[in-house]
């Protein structure tokens, strides 16, 4: 059986392999009461972001996670779509977007693990 650390891993690799780009993982389980791990993500393009989700939905069919429920931070487009599995978050983000909110920078306290 998996631990969840690996999920994560193998997730952000199949979100890398899906043309994602700067993928990054943080480990804020120390720091943060309702999540463990962050993935944020670059998607260049909305469909690009709707495939990502597509293979995030698949991934956790076969890993037994479920997905709450997909927020989108724009109501009206697809600058970032936050997919939040309860242990994992995921932040499907636009360059633009990744570039103002600089998550990184935000959650610096957390283990950069990939």
């Amino acid at each position: 059986m998996k631990t969840l650390e690996e999920k994560v891993l193998e997730l952000a690799k199949i979100l890398e392999d899906g043309k994602g780009e700067n993928v990054c993982v943080i480990d804020v389980s120390g720091i943060n009461s309702w999540t463990d791990y962050f993935i944020i993500v670059t998607a260049n393009s909305g469909s690009l972001a709707h495939g990502l989700y597509k293979n995030i939905k698949d991934f956790t069919k076969e890993n037994d996670l479920q997905i709450y429920v997909p927020h989108r931070k724009n109501p009206s487009g697809d600058d970032w779509i936050l997919v939040d599995m309860g242990a994992i978050v995921v932040h499907l983000m636009s360059k633009e977007a990744r570039d103002f909110y600089d998550l990184e920078k935000l959650w610096f306290n957390g283990r950069k693990i990939r």
